[in-house]
């Protein structure tokens, strides 16, 4: 996630490429597909085995655009503001309708999506706040972040489909490997959480002093 952004931070091409461009379309994609995700996961309280199949298929096409925007946007070179602005929407909008979905149809107790949800808008919020001083760069556990707290929410979105087609102790080892995926991403979540709020101090400290001794 926010390949584009932390991408976007160490380049500075002479112009801009067009916004017009397959990476931001496959964005907007994403962002459209965050209603569709949801209808197909709380349709009938989410006890539609179908709809469930399809909504577990639509979070994984859409974080698979998340791969191939950022990749296609490295690759060519067509960072642009846009991207930069709409790709972590696209992300947080995404894991947050799931987080809260899963919540809603109570196969997530609330306390999860709540320290997930705080942690992510917090530190975005913290980020744009901090690019008047100096850019953040990324945490070194965002990308463990992420894929963990994808295969947990896919793993929680098929568990129940699968309900009906496995034994009992294949489900119950399954809702256990997703608990335990679960509590890993919360983890990391709320550490690298901590270490942007440690690196934004620094930063901060760092930019108050500089400015301190320029009017000294």
């Amino acid at each position: 996630m926010n390949d584009r952004v932390e991408a976007g931070a160490s380049q500075q091409p002479s112009a801009e490429p067009s916004p017009w461009n397959v990476p931001n379309a496959l964005t907007v994609l994403r962002i459209l597909m965050v209603p569709l995700f949801l209808v197909l996961l709380l349709a009938d309280g989410g006890n539609d085995v179908t709809l469930r199949w399809w909504a577990l298929i639509v979070f994984l096409l859409a974080m698979f655009t998340d791969f191939v925007d950022g990749y296609l946007a490295r690759r060519n070179n067509l960072i642009t503001n846009f991207g930069k602005i709409a790709d972590p929407i696209a992300d947080k909008s995404l894991m947050a309708a799931a987080l809260i979905g899963l919540a809603i149809i109570v196969e997530l107790p609330w306390w999860v999506p709540v320290i997930i949800l705080v942690r992510e808008f917090g530190i975005t919020v913290l980020r744009f706040f901090m690019i008047r001083i100096a850019v953040m760069p990324a945490s070194r556990g965002g990308k463990i972040k992420t894929v963990l707290q994808t295969a947990a929410i896919a793993l929680f979105l098929l568990i129940f489909p699968l309900s009906d087609v496995v034994a009992p102790v294949v489900y119950t080892i399954l809702l256990v490997i997703a608990w335990i995926i679960m509590t890993a991403a919360i983890v990391v979540t709320i550490v690298t959480g901590v270490d942007y709020c440690v690196q934004a101090a620094k930063l901060y400290k760092d930019a108050k002093t500089g400015g301190n001794a320029q009017r000294g």
